[in-house]
């Protein structure tokens, strides 16, 4: 696989690839390579931004100048003799410097060719996922309901556009040998594509009801009770998704009034009297701290959990300030995030063949 894409969504596709087992060569400019190699701190002892190792494992990178034809040779040399392309270039960059995408579609019967783009196939307009957040409608339904629109903490419109394009090529591989056109193997994923199709309930909520969709905090639109609490020590959620769940909780809690009240024993019940059950359950956590109560709701089968610190989150899962969190679908870590350019000589010299002789650093 052949990765021509930089900063996030691209790197996080082929990763995943990677992951699953591919061979992932990165083409970076010369120099400065991926830009997210300067986008720290923090930076590891070699140098490398945390942002840029956090995508980056399981691949081989050579700087390639697309702008000199000898480089622009050696590019398309390896797209020949590879399975799949993701890029995330704007239209007719490739184009411009004599790298025929439709040409080389046509000439390789099973190539399959992912873009990325901000907009769509068709807009020049750079793909930034605030931008992305902001348009899409996230923004809008984020933060408190009397505050400011709000982004999420993470760039996520990026990272479902990346998990998007990394299925759209798995999806490719899996029709291999089935004749499909040049077209239905060049595929084209967009951020905010990825953004609003990732609206789901909330985009359904405005589809049926044809009213705008409202910022509702740590509060659900349409569940009750679903959000965050104050107790003694620190915050909980508690995420009642059924009606048996609310009688569970409104007793674990000590609530048998309101656990006993008809007005509230369905979900819309709830939803018209939100204002009594969350200032009940608010009152009543705040008197022990959250052990206390994550025991009890946990008896009883109640979902719920603190709001935990990123440390915290990470102590229970495989992760390396090299390599980032393991992979969640099944793959491995089989190399460390490249260093700009640190394997051009073998790709020059051997092609794919450069992962079979490959010495790397140890993971």
């Amino acid at each position: 696989m052949v990765d021509l894409s930089r900063v996030l969504a691209g790197p996080l596709a082929a990763m995943t690839l990677g992951d699953l087992g591919a061979d992932v060569i990165k083409i970076e400019r010369p120099v400065t390579g991926d830009e997210t190699r300067g986008w720290g701190p923090p930076f590891d002892a070699d140098g490398e931004s945390a942002y840029y190792l956090s995508v980056n494992r399981n691949k081989l990178s050579i700087a390639l100048d697309i702008d000199a034809p000898t480089d622009i040779r050696i590019l398309d040399s390896l797209i020949r003799t590879a399975d799949v392309v993701v890029d995330n270039f704007r239209p007719g960059t490739l184009e411009r410097r004599g790298l025929n995408v439709a040409a080389l579609m046509a000439e390789q019967s099973e190539l399959l060719w992912c873009t990325i783009t901000g907009f769509g196939p068709t807009s020049a307009r750079p793909g930034y996922d605030f931008v992305v957040q902001a348009e899409s409608g996230w923004m809008a339904i984020t933060g408190e309901p009397g505050g400011s629109p709000m982004k999420v903490g993470v760039a996520l419109a990026d990272v479902l556009a990346g998990k998007d394009a990394a299925i759209s090529v798995l999806a490719g591989l899996a029709s291999r040998g089935r004749g499909r056109t040049p077209a239905e193997r060049r595929t084209f994923v967009s951020l905010a594509g990825s953004a609003v199709a990732a609206l789901v309930n909330v985009a359904q909520n405005s589809l049926v009801s044809g009213q705008n969709a409202a910022r509702w905090g740590n509060a659900h639109a349409n569940l009750v009770p679903y959000e965050l609490f104050h107790t003694a020590d620190r915050p909980i959620v508690i995420a009642v998704g059924s009606d048996s769940q609310w009688k569970s909780c409104a007793r674990a809690l000590g609530l048998e009034t309101l656990a006993a009240d008809e007005r509230l024993a369905t979900n819309a019940g709830r939803i018209a009297n939100r204002e009594t059950v969350v200032t009940a359950i608010a009152e009543r956590v705040a008197s022990r701290p959250a052990s206390h109560w994550l025991t009890a709701l946990a008896r009883v089968g109640v979902p719920a959990g603190t709001v935990r610190t990123v440390p915290e989150a990470l102590a229970d899962v495989d992760a390396s300030p090299l390599t980032g969190v393991a992979p969640n679908a099944p793959g491995t870590v089989r190399l460390p995030p490249p260093r700009l350019d640190e394997h051009g000589a073998l790709v020059r010299l051997y092609g794919w063949g450069a992962f079979e002789r490959l010495t790397s650093r140890p993971v």
